[in-house]
């Protein structure tokens, strides 16, 4: 209890999480005090030692964190927006006794909270406009597409400088390999055709990376969130639609009849495109340009879609190299390269032992040889097209009234609102469902 009152812990927060709290003796102690807040407990040995007094509705227990999948439960048992609201607790006598694996356990939890951040922030600057375009694109979804599972190797590609060394291997490869190619990495591809172009980014600079696709009129196979920036000119495109898990947008799905496969989102495409890819194949994973990390002052492999910003402004001034170098400062100092592959690095142990990189890659992946493959399926028919049920031209009546029959039923309200809240008033304390069906309904209908 001293211990407790040491703290000056504040009313205010709804998350606990405590490291290594050995017998638990401060449990009880919060649980009495923040009867309205969750306790996550994180155990690093798998014994059990705590007494069933200590269990509640409000308390998460972990055990074995080693082996564990400790960021899995952390996202599932505290939303997203939540960074703010959360405290660590550290149980001091356990670091001397576990030493280096208490160490482990807090680093793991000290990088979700910073990914919970950056979600937050970017979440109240981009939370109205990943609705817009949600149903801005069922209004232009015409071919939705089934897929189904294949034992072919998988080339997943990113947009990190690495992944010029590497085309040479993936164009020998690509006959008998599916290839996932992250938007970004559309351009640099080159004369590589990508089976399937995924996008996940919801802000408006993401369509240039789309303009290759529209301009070329190649009918690329798309994978897609629907809350993603995508241009009106791909509509007729394929698109396998990625749910990201989210109440609201599986009510609408579901109400629609439209097949989606359930991918949550993780911040970046690299690992979206990566779980997509242990989705469709039971075969190896081979990654490319998922460097995570600057060659000097390149930031991505060439030609990249935004270089022609700097190219057309450089001047004697501004010379592009010098343009290129405070980007390239500016990427680092955020500090957001570092989280992706911290967060790659515990994620690769969950994983089946089946990703490779192929050449250049952040070291964190496992290399290995990407030969050309024989005696595998044929590419065609993994994806194919599903029946709709009804025109396009009504998905967006169709799936904002059954959105705002599913915020006025007790059963489901509680859910949608606290999803759409964060989104759609990202800075108000109060929100009410007239507030958000007057919202949903005015994004849905206007253009």
């Amino acid at each position: 209890m001293r211990y407790i009152d040491s703290l000056n812990l504040n009313s205010s927060t709804k998350y606990f999480i405590l490291i290594e709290p050995g017998l638990g003796y401060i449990i009880p102690v919060l649980q009495e005090r923040f009867k309205e807040s969750k306790i996550i407990v994180l155990h690093i040995e798998s014994r059990a030692n705590l007494t069933a007094a200590h269990r509640d509705s409000n308390t998460a227990f972990l055990y074995n964190t080693e082996s564990a999948d400790t960021q899995a439960f952390l996202e599932e048992n505290i939303p997203e927006t939540a960074a703010e609201e959360i405290k660590i607790i550290e149980w001091r006598p356990s670091l001397n006794y576990y030493k280096q694996a208490y160490v482990k356990l807090l680093s793991l939890v000290v990088d979700f909270i910073k990914r919970q951040d950056a979600v937050k922030r970017t979440t109240a600057a981009f939370g109205r406009k990943w609705v817009k375009n949600f149903f801005r694109n069922l209004e232009n979804l015409y071919t939705p597409l089934l897929y189904r599972q294949t034992a072919i190797p998988v080339i997943v590609t990113g947009s990190g400088p690495s992944l010029e060394n590497a085309l040479k291997i993936i164009n020998e490869a690509q006959d008998t390999c599916l290839i996932i190619a992250a938007s970004s990495s559309v351009m640099a591809l080159a004369n590589t055709q990508a089976d399937i172009i995924i996008a996940t980014d919801g802000g408006s600079w993401a369509l240039r990376h789309m303009y290759p696709l529209y301009r070329n009129n190649s009918g690329n196979k798309i994978a897609a969130n629907l809350c993603a920036a995508l241009p009106s000119q791909i509509a007729g495109n394929p698109l396998l639609i990625i749910n990201d898990g989210s109440f609201w947008q599986s009510i609408i799905l579901h109400e629609l009849a439209l097949p989606s496969v359930v991918i949550a989102q993780r911040g970046t495409v690299a690992a979206t495109a990566i779980e997509l890819a242990l989705l469709l194949t039971s075969g190896n994973i081979y990654l490319a340009g998922m460097d995570f990390s600057i060659d000097g002052i390149r930031t991505h492999a060439r030609p990249y879609a935004f270089d022609s910003i700097f190219f057309n402004r450089a001047n004697r001034f501004l010379p592009f190299y010098s343009e290129s170098f405070t980007r390239s400062s500016l990427v680092k100092k955020g500090g957001s390269l570092d989280i992706y592959s911290s967060w790659f690095k515990n994620r690769l142990s969950e994983w089946p032992k089946r990703i490779f990189a192929v050449k250049g890659c952040n070291d964190i992946f496992k290399y290995g040889i990407l030969s050309k493959h024989t005696g595998y399926e044929k590419k065609t028919g993994i994806l194919k097209p599903a029946d709709i049920k009804s025109a396009s031209s009504q998905f967006c009546k169709r799936g904002a009234a059954a959105l705002i029959c599913a915020l006025n039923n007790p059963q489901y309200s509680h859910n949608i609102k606290h999803e759409l809240a964060s989104l759609l008033f990202p800075d108000e304390n109060k929100v009410t469902v007239k507030m958000l069906e007057t919202e949903i309904n005015k994004i849905a209908y206007t253009r």
